[in-house]
């Protein structure tokens, strides 16, 4: 089961509360982490992309660097882990994200990929005057199919000249080629989000969902599996999880319902609000999965509360999902989350048991 850590680009990461770890997102706060993902054997890093946050107490995502150039960063401290920014479809040009992605990958050296985001947050866009009106919302797809064809255009031939609904290319240009071939992700779970998957993702995301129960999210694993069968293409399912980890289940336990006793409802119910504008593409965030059994304090990403051995066993129940090739990894605090992980809960793991990490060196703490 490969293994990946999405990066806190955003202030305060995934927990929406003013009782959990308060920092603001910084290049050397990414940077340990990250390093610490390789040091530990972690396969891939991934980086969002939020251009405005939710507010309230915590002034949650308030803060929130920039994916490419983020990771452009980390493709030159780096030198085995892959990377992956997102790209936001509506603010950047499909011919501007497919060089910036060969340049990444020229700094990386073939370790550079893209995550594809439609974009469901109407006030991040329409602050710049980008949002393209409601009716987006039942278009979104089509649109990010139009997008990601004149980038493998580009990323294949060098040339686009794609005549499409949202698109026209007149002989666009792109040289160099990248390295490797560029993969991509996506996360949608709607029926449009699966069949844009299928046909041009390399990997997709789903929610875990639950309070540990690793296994919760098996079926909409198969659900995406049997959807991208139908294309020809094998697509890789990745689950997303948060770890809260302690010495005992116990510490596990208090650490999360002290976060859960902060919830930030001024941010949550903005975010609820924003969520619910859109009526017509179907459950594709997992804003819409809201659920009391796991609260939505930490945006209902699955997770996984207990102790080091407590964790790693239901890691490796995640890794028997039929379809699920991996997992992506959110913690409350990610210095010594990533650390913890890769010293405490990754050696418990049967499904690890073929991960060296490297040599510890020295790395400067940063404050969280």
């Amino acid at each position: 089961m490969e293994i990946g850590v999405f990066i806190p680009i955003g202030r305060n990461g995934w927990i929406v509360s003013t009782t959990s770890p308060q920092y603001n997102p910084s290049f050397e706060l990414n940077k340990q982490t990250t390093l610490n993902a390789e040091r530990y054997g972690f396969d891939f890093a991934l980086s969002m992309i939020k251009l405005r946050g939710f507010g309230g107490e915590s002034g949650f995502w308030d803060q929130n660097l920039e994916s490419f150039t983020l990771m452009a960063g980390l493709a030159a401290v780096t030198s085995r882990i892959k990377l992956y920014a997102t790209v936001p479809t509506l603010a950047v040009p499909p011919a501007i994200a497919a060089r910036m992605a060969v340049t990444i990958d020229s700094i990386s050296n073939g370790r550079f990929g893209l995550n594809i985001i439609t974009g469901w947050q109407r006030p991040e866009y329409s602050q710049m005057g980008l949002w393209p009106g409601d009716e987006y919302f039942g278009r979104r797809y089509d649109f990010a199919a139009e997008y990601t064809q004149v980038m493998q255009d580009l990323w294949t031939t060098g040339v686009s000249n794609f005549k499409g609904e949202f698109f026209k290319m007149e002989d666009c240009r792109l040289s160099p080629q990248p390295q490797t071939p560029i993969k991509l992700i996506s996360a949608g779970q709607s029926d449009a989000g699966m069949k844009y998957i299928a046909k041009y993702a390399d990997y997709n995301f789903v929610f875990g969902m639950g309070y540990n129960t690793p296994t919760a999210c098996a079926p909409t694993v198969d659900r995406l599996q049997k959807a991208a069968a139908t294309s020809g293409r094998k697509v890789a399912t990745y689950g997303l999880f948060m770890i809260i980890t302690g010495e005992t289940d116990a510490e596990a336990k208090a650490k999360w319902d002290l976060y859960k006793s902060g919830a930030d409802h001024e941010a949550l119910k903005w975010l609820t609000a924003q969520s619910s504008a859109d009526t017509k593409s179907g459950a594709d965030t997992n804003v819409r999965h809201m659920s009391s059994e796991v609260s939505n304090v930490n945006l209902n990403i699955g997770l996984l509360c207990g102790s080091h051995a407590s964790v790693a066993r239901m890691m490796d129940e995640v890794a028997t999902i039929p379809g699920m090739a991996g997992v992506l990894l959110t913690f409350d605090e990610f210095v010594s989350g990533t650390k913890e992980f890769g010293e405490r809960i990754q050696p418990l793991m049967k499904s690890r048991r073929h991960i060296q990490s490297e040599a510890p060196t020295q790395v400067a703490e940063v404050a969280e």
